[in-house]
């Protein structure tokens, strides 16, 4: 069966794009709302996030933990943040080799931001009985596309629980932008 190569998922907060985009490019506060993500460390000099910015992710899923290597590749404030993933290990991420994209981009629509949250497998070398067979051990039983479907839908809620104007900002959102 061939795999699905990337999916994603949108969901509207009521905050300005800058404001939404401000706290997702920052790679060490993902764990906040991710469900694997546990955090990261940027390498190198902090300065906010900018394209060629490295970092390294904590992840946890049930007992089983790992730590990736990601370099930023788009960082256009409000508009749009993306990574990818290109090695990863136990404790430090030894083993490289393309893994993934992942991508979010913000839209500003009637007073509130489109998120819309992107995963991309980059395992394109893998034969995909090989990657379905992996994928379904790492996940115990699904691929990684309705793996990482349940996964972004679960980070765009908590975000959006995290970072959505109250009620009554509704009217103001509605009635012009919101400053972050």
């Amino acid at each position: 069966m061939p795999r699905t190569m990337s999916v994603s998922d949108t969901i509207l907060i009521r905050a300005a794009p800058s404001a939404v985009y401000e706290q997702v490019s920052d790679p060490t506060a993902m764990g906040r709302w991710s469900p694997e993500n546990r955090g990261a460390r940027v390498l190198g000099e902090r300065r906010g996030a900018h394209v060629g910015m490295v970092f390294e992710g904590r992840n946890k899923r049930g007992s089983f933990r790992w730590t990736t290597r990601c370099t930023v590749t788009a960082a256009d404030p409000g508009e749009r943040f993306a990574f990818r993933v290109h090695a990863i290990g136990v404790r430090r991420p030894r083993l490289p080799g393309a893994i993934a994209l992942w991508e979010y981009r913000f839209e500003a629509v009637d007073g509130c931001t489109r998120v819309t949250e992107t995963w991309t497998d980059n395992r394109r070398a893998w034969p995909d009985v090989l990657a379905n067979m992996f994928d379904r051990v790492a996940t115990r039983g699904h691929t990684f596309a309705e793996f990482q479907r349940k996964n972004i839908r679960t980070t765009l809620e908590r975000l959006k629980a995290a970072l959505d104007q109250d009620g009554s900002d509704a009217d103001a959102a509605a009635n012009g932008p919101l400053r972050g």
